[in-house]
């Protein structure tokens, strides 16, 4: 990852910064090498839905009526701190000390700690559960406009807890809730037919996209999908190790 030089971290201090220095943010957190590819796999998808879809902000982050995103991919979260840092929803002075004793941003997200995130993440399998848990409680309170969106990893889709949940959502047609698998081809199993057909036999409406492609991931995450929960399977380079490519 690229370390963030001084010219580069007088120009980010203030205002929003572009996806291009978002590698620069996420080089200031070291420590989790390991989990790189985790976290590069997913900058260019949570850039374009933080950037371009998702109706949640520093200001609305406790709104109600704002849109939820739950990260369930929960290991390697440096992308998703470097974007909430980006974005505002905390001083990106906090990134360095990413890990680190006192730091809020710990190798998981917590949601006490964390502003902006929606859970407390890391165990895998539980984030998609709780996203229908999420849309079914948003629905049951009135709020039909909140949109959930829920970040898996296609690895993280072989628990059983997983299929229960995309088995439940198809048939209560929560058709506020959307998944987006990132598809670096690490699972075990893999899904027969493909991960996208998996969703579609239980009632979705699902996508599979060029992970790497803002545009295409853009018209698949506000495509149209009335009655019906939405899946968008991102594809990107297996185990990505690589740093990602300016939009």
């Amino acid at each position: 990852m690229l370390i963030m030089t001084n010219a580069i971290r007088t120009q980010t201090e203030n205002g929003v910064a572009g996806f291009g220095e978002l590698a620069s943010l996420m080089g200031l957190m070291t420590g989790a090498e390991k989990h790189g590819p985790a976290a590069t796999s997913t900058l260019d998808a949570l850039w374009v839905l933080y950037d371009r879809v998702l109706r949640v902000s520093p200001e609305t982050a406790k709104d109600p009526g704002r849109d939820r995103f739950l990260l369930s991919k929960g290991h390697g979260p440096m992308a998703y701190y470097a974007v909430l840092a980006a974005k505002g929803f905390f001083p990106r002075t906090w990134l360095p000390d990413f890990g680190t004793y006192d730091s809020p941003l710990g190798h998981h997200p917590d949601r006490t700690l964390v502003p902006g995130a929606e859970i407390g993440s890391g165990s895998l399998g539980h984030g998609l559960p709780l996203a229908v848990g999420t849309a079914l409680g948003l629905r049951a309170q009135g709020l039909d406009d909140p949109a959930v969106w829920v970040l898996v990893g296609d690895a993280e889709l072989d628990e059983g807890s997983n299929h229960e949940a995309i088995a439940y959502a198809g048939a209560a047609g929560l058709s506020r809730l959307h998944t987006l698998v990132i598809d670096n081809s690490s699972a075990t199993h893999g899904w027969h037919g493909g991960i996208a057909a998996q969703f579609q036999a239980a009632g979705w409406s699902a996508v599979t996209v060029d992970g790497r492609d803002h545009e295409a991931l853009h018209r698949a995450f506000t495509a149209p999908h009335p009655g019906r929960p939405h899946a968008v399977v991102a594809q990107v380079e297996p185990k990505d190790t690589g740093e990602p490519k300016v939009a």
